[in-house]
């Protein structure tokens, strides 16, 4: 009972238990590479042995720019389970964020798709403190670049050895780090640990969450550099299952339908723009899905129309859940009680765009101004605030945080409700939320009416300042 909760024991187990499971990726240098969970992880401590002979030492930072594929993946292993904290970047952010970013973490590696070799030279000044960049690639297919102290990943390794000693860490020793977006004011850190971690990915594969079992073919098509592509990275190898990653292709529509079909893919994960894009593809060109049974959808509220276009004509069940980068990021999930069995039309539908219910492991509220809890009555809106294993306590390198409260509450920024069954409802952000009149208005709820009407793809509501109606 005294085990401590750790990744690597999540590495160990699929090694041990599903060896021959396999990992393929669309990669920059290869359309489809595939190997075994077996091969994977004989790879990932090469990758460890590599950061011992460079004498990286524990709660080293190392950083990736890099898209969803195996090398990223053996990364994510390796860093964590030899003791290192894996930093995953978003390439999408401003290239000043990336360079606080860096900064801030103060990374020692910086792993990096070749794509990326562009941006890296424009950050060049920023990365002072970075003592190895390795592109994602072989040398054979190097990119062009200027940069000192560069190497391709397949030379990093190809001479260390597949036996690793891995140590016994503590379980709240830090594993990973991402940062929030930075909407406003500087990015802010989050550290997972281990065991938020581990409990995490236990939590997302229950039955009423995620449900993943080893008959599963997952298609994380969420980024890994986004709240660790929602956690899919461990909690698929905990259960056994196959793993398809898309690369560089994770936005295009024909490349994801390709995967989907060759590979018996049968649950998979995106923002809503994704699966938007997808349907047009498979309505235009009179495709189908194969085996994909269940899509998971979150980032932002997922339009009806979008669940019944998927279910009436492909038989796929779109799942919302919620969550952000400091809730790791699930905190609920979309799951249909046995009391919503019997219901139909318009009761039915308003169940489902809720964002769900809390996962075990999470607690949630909602609270007034003053911080008083308000009633779970459907219709009162108020701040949310969550609490958990896996939530938060503050942020990496920040003394103080006003989200934060004494007894373990983490205040959102969303507005919600959360009716009698306990289904919560995002209505808006806090920064965002609309008011006229005195009335509150949900700006999701219009966006989500807009986007129902067949000439609109999507939609934004953004509240205008009146000067009768606030």
């Amino acid at each position: 009972m005294e085990r401590p909760l750790l990744i690597t024991s999540i590495m160990k187990h699929a090694e041990l238990q599903h060896p021959n499971r396999e990992i393929v990726s669309v990669t920059v240098d290869d359309p489809c590479h595939r190997y075994t969970y077996r091969e994977c992880f004989a790879r990932v401590r090469r990758l460890a042995n590599a950061f011992g002979r460079a004498g990286l030492q524990s709660g080293d930072r190392i950083a990736t720019l890099a898209w969803n594929d195996y090398r990223h993946f053996e990364i994510y292993y390796a860093s964590a389970c030899a003791g290192h904290v894996c930093h995953t970047i978003n390439p999408r952010l401003f290239e000043n964020q990336i360079s606080y970013i860096i900064k801030h973490a103060q990374d020692k590696w910086l792993f990096a798709d070749p794509v990326f070799a562009p941006l890296l030279a424009s950050l060049e000044s920023s990365l002072g403190g970075v003592e190895r960049i390795v592109f994602l690639t072989d040398d054979a297919r190097m990119p062009k670049h200027s940069l000192k102290r560069a190497v391709s990943y397949e030379s990093l390794i190809s001479e260390e050895s597949e036996e690793f000693d891995w140590p016994e860490l503590d379980e709240n020793t830090a594993s990973s780090l991402c940062y929030t977006s930075g909407t406003t004011g500087n990015p802010k850190g989050v550290l997972y640990s281990h065991r938020s971690t581990v409990l995490h990915a236990y939590a997302s594969t229950l039955a009423d969450v995620m449900g993943l079992g080893s008959r599963d073919v997952v298609l994380p098509v969420v980024p890994m550099f986004h709240a660790n592509a929602w956690g899919i990275p461990y909690a698929v190898p905990m259960v056994g299952a196959k793993l398809v990653f898309p690369g560089p292709k994770m936005g295009d529509a024909e490349t994801l339908h390709a995967l989907i079909e060759n590979e018996g893919v049968t649950f998979s994960a995106a923002v809503p723009t994704v699966w938007l894009g997808l349907l047009g593809y498979l309505d235009q060109n009179r495709k189908g899905v194969g085996r994909l049974e269940r899509v998971v959808c979150g980032g932002s509220a997922v339009p009806l129309s979008l669940m019944k276009a998927f279910s009436e004509r492909y038989g796929v069940e779109v799942q919302q859940a919620w969550g952000m980068t400091e809730t790791s990021p699930l905190g609920t999930f979309s799951a249909l009680k046995p009391e919503t069995a019997g219901l139909s039309g318009d009761e039915y539908d308003a169940v489902r765009v809720k964002q769900g219910l809390a996962v075990f492991g999470v607690e949630m509220k909602i609270t007034d101004d003053e911080g008083r809890e308000l009633p779970w009555d459907g219709k009162t809106f108020g701040t949310l605030k969550v609490r958990g294993p896996w939530v938060c306590s503050g942020y990496f390198k920040l003394d103080e945080s006003p989200a934060h409260e004494a007894d373990g509450w983490f205040a959102t920024g969303d507005v919600a409700t959360i009716d009698s069954d306990g289904y919560m409802q995002i209505t808006d952000r806090t920064k965002d939320v609309i008011k006229s009149g005195g009335e509150w208005i949900s700006s999701i709820e219009l966006e989500n009416t807009a986007v129902g009407h067949p000439a609109v793809a999507e939609a934004a509501v953004i509240g205008v300042r009146d000067d009768k109606w606030g």
